[in-house]
């Protein structure tokens, strides 16, 4: 049967990396953005690699959550009438923000890194389900190592600093990732996280230039720690895309679930307070708020 995978995100850097690693792998890709001019130019470019399995571009603004509803009755509705399964998802969306801003009323970075990827796979785990065996992975990042434990509320309190509050909706997500892992263990639906460790993105290039993400006591540092930091993640996508690529593909994983794959493509421990189960429930309980999956209205 023919193996499917959805990469969101995947017009350009590391997501477009690993949809054409997975379009090399046998699989029809397809790929998830925002810029139907750059999801044809993506897909363009998987073609012309003469991939088993043309792959196809789906429209969709990751950061609305009434979009990825969208979203993911589109995905179930093809999968439904084509006949094929949905082998693997990989949620590959992130993004990092300089300034505050919210959507539909909630903190941009937590939906974009967390609650986006949250209700496009729990809406998409029937279709996936049926698919079975089939994987999700889930991109995480270092940055979590940095993040205000607290989810008592989506907001963390103190003042906003765009890479610690990444990092914390890296590390809602990464929780989330074990928890469902857990919940789907004898499914056949096996979850993942993937830590791309760094590329030369428009992220690391841009936004880790403003000292001004990061908390006074970092402040100082900064510009000696983000010099360090972008040697360490000037390495090109393609590179920064294979822990991704392995928890999609690798038959060593078959049968295994809750793994972390590491930015050298191999198992590694997760951070240990995503294993906390205080905090997954505590995600949990927010994820059920803000992106509840019965309903078309946005976050509350």
């Amino acid at each position: 049967m023919k193996k499917t995978a959805v990469v969101t995100a995947g017009t350009a850097g590391i997501g477009y990396e690993t949809a054409l690693g997975l379009a090399a792998a046998g699989f029809e890709v397809t790929v998830v953005g925002r810029n139907p001019d750059r999801g044809a130019r993506a897909v363009e470019r998987i073609n012309a690699t003469n991939p088993a399995h043309p792959a196809r571009f789906l429209a969709a603004d990751l950061a609305s959550l009434d979009e990825v509803r969208a979203l993911a009755d589109r995905i179930a509705s093809d999968r439904a009438a084509s006949g094929e399964p949905l082998t693997v998802l990989v949620n590959n969306v992130g993004a990092m923000f300089a300034d505050r801003q919210d959507l539909d009323g909630v903190e941009a970075s937590f939906v974009v890194n967390h609650l986006s990827p949250y209700l496009l796979t729990e809406l998409l785990l029937p279709t996936l389900t049926a698919g079975s065996p089939s994987r999700i992975v889930n991109v995480t990042s270092g940055a979590v190592t940095v993040a205000k434990r607290s989810f008592d509320a989506v907001e963390p309190p103190g003042g906003y600093y765009g890479f610690h509050w990444y990092g914390r909706a890296k590390l809602a997500n990464l929780a989330y990732t074990l928890d469902l892992a857990a919940r789907l263990d004898g499914t056949g639906v096996s979850v993942f996280a993937a830590d791309p460790g760094g590329a030369a993105t428009d992220m690391t290039d841009g936004t880790l230039t403003d000292p001004k993400i990061v908390s006074p006591a970092l402040r100082l540092m900064w510009p000696l720690v983000r010099r360090r930091f972008q040697r360490s993640t000037s390495g090109p996508a393609s590179v920064a895309a294979r822990p991704s690529i392995v928890a999609a593909t690798d038959d060593a994983l078959t049968g295994r679930t809750g793994v972390v794959i590491g930015a050298e493509a191999h198992p590694m421990a997760p951070f240990r307070a995503a294993t906390d189960p205080r905090v997954a429930e505590a995600v949990r309980r927010l994820s059920e708020r803000h992106a509840p999956l019965g309903s078309a209205a946005g976050p509350k």
